[in-house]
């Protein structure tokens, strides 16, 4: 995580599920002041509770006893923003930057049930987010200051690396590729699997062996400063095996095409879902 010179002072979290619980950890293990720390969850679980005695920050209390922060996070669901829209008009100030996570939603959807607020950020996290290992792409209003940037920078980097995006209209392209690409590489795993059984391997020996060639070569690209053509072509032996593999791989009608398609398709639903 950025310096905690950079973390917000205080700091209201709305929705600890998957995605708003696996950043509370980020900035937990990343040093945020948890005396300015609030999170407001109406299913909180014991989980939840043994965190908030654990590090001492405020769970669920009065709104009338929470003060405007200088961040709020929305975290809830999507289909939920009708509900907290009250709270998130009570609680979001003149100066608060709030930080959304819901897909779907855009800047325009906020500012309506939260009239008194200028600054927002529209930020799509993945799933791996939740071992710390996310990508997560950024957009900011244009009230947005670069302050509030270099915040919104230091409280993501919690769950992984930050990629800010020139504007809001780049955010379901960002869906289409790292939100929803996590599906992706867990399908291909599914797929090599099968391709594995179906040239003569037992299946637990098929999925044993897709799996850990796809955890293998994710952190090998993770640690290489190689980019991906080049790695591919250090594997890739003229003539041999692999080379075999890529020829059908990399043909006219191979991969690329086809993940043009699902990316595109994936795109053109978060439009759908935006409007």
């Amino acid at each position: 995580m950025t310096s905690t010179a950079t973390l917000p002072k205080t700091l209201v979290l709305m929705g600890a599920g998957k995605m708003g619980g696996a950043m509370l950890q980020g900035w937990l293990g990343g040093g945020i002041d948890v005396a300015g720390l609030t999170v407001l969850d109406p299913n909180a679980g014991p989980e939840l509770d043994a965190l908030a005695a654990t590090h001492g920050f405020r769970l669920n209390p009065l709104l009338s006893d929470v003060a405007a922060p200088e961040v709020l996070v929305l975290g809830i669901k999507p289909q939920m923003l009708d509900a907290a829209a009250a709270a998130l008009a009570q609680l979001a100030g003149p100066q608060t930057l709030v930080v959304s996570i819901l897909a779907g939603k855009t800047i325009a959807n906020l500012a309506a049930r939260a009239p008194h607020t200028k600054a927002f950020v529209r930020a799509m996290p993945n799933l791996p987010a939740s071992v710390r290992r996310g990508v997560t792409g950024v957009a900011a209003s244009r009230d947005v200051s670069d302050t509030q940037k270099r915040v919104t920078t230091a409280l993501l980097s919690g769950i992984g690396t930050v990629e800010w995006v020139p504007g809001e209209d780049y955010i379901d392209a960002v869906t289409a590729v790292s939100g929803s690409g996590p599906a992706y590489v867990f399908h291909m795993v599914e797929c090599l699997t099968e391709a594995g059984i179906a040239a003569g391997l037992p299946a637990d020996v098929a999925a044993r062996l897709a799996r850990g060639t796809i955890e293998g070569a994710g952190e090998l690209l993770h640690r290489s400063p190689l980019d991906p053509a080049t790695l591919r072509q250090n594997v890739t032996s003229p003539g041999g095996t692999t080379a075999a593999a890529l020829e059908v791989l990399m043909a006219d009608n191979g991969l690329k095409p086809l993940m043009v398609r699902a990316v595109a398709a994936a795109k053109l639903r978060a439009e759908e879902l935006s409007g």
